[in-house]
């Protein structure tokens, strides 16, 4: 079973950046993709961004296409969310999740998933 911790969540100022770290328990971690999704009050939750484990590629919503990037340290079991630009829109808590599938980018398609992180981006 895999356990996920985010951390770097924090209130930012509209304009501003963060970036979001997502550290994995897994050992075999590179075996799986990891994805951001994010939750707001009263809100579904939302994919924002994935990245697969075996070469990396990646995958946005289109709502934070050029603004955000998202990477993978498989030597460290570690993923990052570099969020730019952020607006107040983008306040949610994030987490992140570990599936072994690849190319639908749903909730349900996660196994595993972190406790999430406060993001609160203030106009």
């Amino acid at each position: 079973q895999v356990q996920l911790a985010e951390s770097g969540g924090g209130l930012v100022q509209a304009g501003g950046a963060l970036r979001l770290s997502c550290v994995a328990s897994e050992r075999t971690f590179r075996r799986y993709a990891i994805g951001w999704f994010r939750q707001a009050p009263g809100k579904e939750r939302e994919f924002v961004t994935a990245i697969r484990g075996s070469d990396g590629s990646t995958s946005y919503a289109d709502s934070v296409k050029g603004r955000f990037s998202i990477s993978r340290d498989n030597s460290k079991n570690t993923v990052y969310l570099q969020m730019n630009t952020l607006k107040p829109e983008d306040t949610a808590v994030y987490h992140c999740a570990a599936s072994r599938a690849w190319g639908k980018f749903g909730p349900s398609e996660y196994d595993y998933w972190g406790q999430g992180t406060q993001v609160t981006v203030s106009s």
